[in-house]
């Protein structure tokens, strides 16, 4: 399980540094510069928790199962963004904008998380393919 939760944890650190990169070069700043925080390691693996609901959902349609993970993402993201805010005093992002929410989610982002979700899945069955706990 904790080589698990470092897959989960290091694939979820790359694809935000490449997210953040891809919004410098939105933004027009060429460094392309990424970043991410070490408190999303802990956040990103703690998909391992979720394989048992992949494992329920896996013969359903791609479509349902994307928006059951953006939801429970959305979830994911406000419920450690309150904790991580009522212990430090901020969270790792801040989210501003119409449609975000608390500063803590981002509706918008529907559509990421609906991808992550499931390229987590695929993760996923390549760890049972290969055997790795």
């Amino acid at each position: 399980m904790i080589k698990r939760f470092f897959v989960y944890g290091i694939t979820g650190w790359s694809m935000e540094i490449i997210w953040t990169g891809l919004h410098s070069f939105l933004t027009g700043d060429m460094k392309l510069q990424g970043y991410t925080s070490i408190w999303m390691l802990f956040i990103y693996g703690s998909a391992v928790f979720l394989e048992p609901i992949h494992d329920i959902i896996k013969q359903w349609r791609w479509q349902i199962r994307g928006l059951i993970w953006v939801v429970i993402i959305w979830g994911i993201e406000y419920t450690s963004g309150l904790v991580l805010t009522n212990i430090l005093g901020t969270a790792p992002w801040f989210y501003t904008g119409p449609f975000a929410v608390d500063n803590l989610v981002r509706l918008d982002y529907a559509p990421a998380w609906f991808v992550a979700g499931l390229i987590f899945e695929r993760i996923h069955e390549a760890l049972d393919i290969y055997k790795i706990a």
